[in-house]
Order: structure tokens, then C-alpha cells, then sequence
């Protein structure tokens, strides 16, 4: 079997994210999280790890820090509690694991494989998902491991005038906080993985498009797989990871030019804000958004690792 180049990228959201909204201290803390993040997936790749595996480790990282809106740093629901989404899919098989709606579980992106990997299932949710995630022994946390104060003050704000809001920070300024990864591994297998706490003051289990195949998060050998974030509905309205999986493979575009399309163009016909990240069966990678930045970062082997995150 001959010995491809791996690639591996990933995001932890996007939004209205300008050199005026964060502090050279907030914008160093994030930059370094990135790098923390992209350096646990390639670690694997370099030792010859699979997509998929690369893809966990590294939303695992970001699920870790309570920068991002996934994991420790999940955002409050209207209730004052988190309701957690993630999803997997590896390219060689199609197959995929996600859950929605989970409370307690530290890391909802390792549920999700294990999901995909010890059920016959592909999405589980709520209390069931709890219960099968307690039963595979994965770890989970009390409601105060998830509660960060920077949070908790976004939620005392949103409902001063009842909004349910996209990780705001204050006024216009909207975050799209999910986190995900996609990557190609040495054999050239593809797979991506995505998790997020959804909206702040969300209320009624609502679901985004994380957790749902082929709108968030989408993986195929023949074509690519892709990551997004932004605001839900619309991705879910444009089935967004399929799409471009499908611009690729029925019509001959370029990863590139199918992200363009997509992202830069019917999205925002739809009125989405937001953006992704691909890899493609070569191992070329795409960071695209329509917002004013994404947290963003990217290998590819024997090349210098990419770090960005404003326009």
C-alpha cells in the first residue's frame, strides 16, 4: 500500500471575531489552544494513527478548554444547564456515531465514536445517551465541572431581553462556538468530527447541525469530509457537508471551489453565517467563513503548521 501525507484541520468557531474584540491576552490564550489542539491530532497521524482517532484526540483538546463552546466550556441553556451535541464519521465506511442533548458527559465527541463503534445505532440522545455512555464506562462530570463564569454572565445577559443567542459576546458581536476537526491520514482514509453546546438561552432540546449527518458534519473517501459552524438552521436547511460532498463528486469540483460555493454563496442566500473546514481525498485542506473571523488551524505533512484567526 503506497504511503500518503497526512492533513489534519480544525475550527473552534466563528462569528464576529475582529483584533477589536479580544485582548492580546485572550487572542495569545486562543492561538495557543489551536496549537495545543492541532499538535494532539497529528501526534496520532505521525505515528501512523488513523483519520479518525486524530479527528477524536483533537475535538477532545478543544472540548478540554473552556475557551470553546463544547465540552467544559459549553454554553447555559435557558434552565442554566448544558446541552451538549457531537458527532463522527469515518470515510473508508460511512459510518458515523452522534449524539444530542447530553448533560453530564465530559468529552460528547468520544460518545459519539463510541456510538458509532458499540451500537447499531448512529444517533442516541438525552438521558438514553447518558445511560449507554455510563454503561461504556466514559467519563462524566457534575454540573459544576461545566459552569465557567465568562458563560454564566452570557446567559445573565441574553435573558435580560429574552434572545436566544449564538455564544454572544455583548451587543452584534456573534461567536458560532463549535469546535471540530477533519483529517487524511497516511493511508488516505477521511473522517471528521464536531461537538458544540449550542445556543445560549436555548430553550426546548434544540438541536443544531452538529450532531446531524451530512448537514454539520460529513465523511466520504471518494469525495472529502467536512466540519462546520455556524448558526444551525441554515446549515441544517442547506444539508452543507453533504452538499459539498456532492458538488465534488456528481459535478467535478474542486474541494475549493465546491467550500466557495457553498459557504460564500449559498449560504448566504439562505441568510447562514458561518463557515467549515475540509480536507479532500489529496489532502488538500479548506478553512472558509463568511463571518469577520473563525478559529482556525492546519497541517500538512513536512509543511508548517497554519494558525489564524481573523479574516
Amino acid at each position: 500500500m503506497t504511503t500518503e501525507k497526512y492533513s489534519l484541520a480544525l475550527h473552534g468557531g466563528a462569528g464576529t471575531i475582529t483584533k477589536g474584540s479580544l485582548t492580546a491576552v485572550k487572542e495569545l490564550a486562543y492561538l495557543e489552544a489551536l496549537r495545543a489542539a492541532l499538535g494532539e491530532g497529528e501526534k496520532i497521524l505521525k505515528e501512523g494513527g488513523s483519520a479518525l482517532d486524530a479527528v477524536t484526540s483533537t475535538v477532545i483538546s478543544l472540548e478540554d478548554c473552556p475557551l470553546f463552546n463544547a465540552g467544559k466550556g459549553a454554553v447555559f441553556t435557558a434552565e442554566g444547564l448544558h446541552e451538549m451535541d457531537a458527532a463522527v464519521m469515518r470515510g473508508d465506511t460511512l459510518e458515523a456515531g452522534a449524539v444530542a442533548g447530553v448533560q453530564h458527559i465530559r468529552n460528547p465527541v468520544l460518545l459519539a465514536k463510541t456510538i458509532m463503534e458499540k451500537s447499531e445505532h448512529v444517533m442516541l440522545s438525552g438521558k438514553g445517551a447518558e445511560e449507554f455512555a455510563l454503561k461504556h464506562g466514559l467519563p462524566a462530570e457534575d454540573l459544576a465541572y461545566f459552569h465557567t463564569e465568562f458563560r454564566y454572565l452570557q446567559l445573565m445577559d441574553a435573558q435580560k431581553d429574552n434572545s436566544i443567542r449564538l455564544d454572544h459576546t455583548r451587543g452584534d458581536e456573534k461567536k458560532f462556538g463549535t469546535v471540530g476537526a477533519v483529517a487524511r491520514d497516511r493511508k488516505g482514509n477521511l473522517a471528521a468530527a464536531t461537538s458544540t453546546g449550542g445556543m445560549t438561552n436555548k430553550r426546548f432540546m434544540r438541536i443544531g447541525d452538529t450532531p446531524i449527518i451530512g448537514a454539520g458534519t460529513y465523511a466520504n473517501n471518494t469525495t472529502c469530509a467536512v466540519s462546520c459552524t455556524g448558526h444551525g438552521e441554515f446549515f441544517i436547511r442547506g444539508v452543507v457537508a453533504y452538499d459539498i460532498s456532492c458538488l465534488i463528486e456528481y459535478k467535478g469540483l474542486s474541494l475549493k471551489e465546491a467550500c466557495h460555493l457553498v459557504v460564500l454563496e449559498k449560504l448566504v442566500r439562505l441568510g447562514g453565517e458561518g463557515g467549515l473546514i475540509a480536507v479532500d481525498k489529496s489532502g488538500e485542506i479548506v478553512l472558509v467563513f463568511n463571518s469577520e473571523g473563525m478559529y482556525r488551524a492546519s497541517v500538512f505533512e513536512g509543511k508548517e503548521p497554519y494558525v489564524g484567526i481573523y479574516e
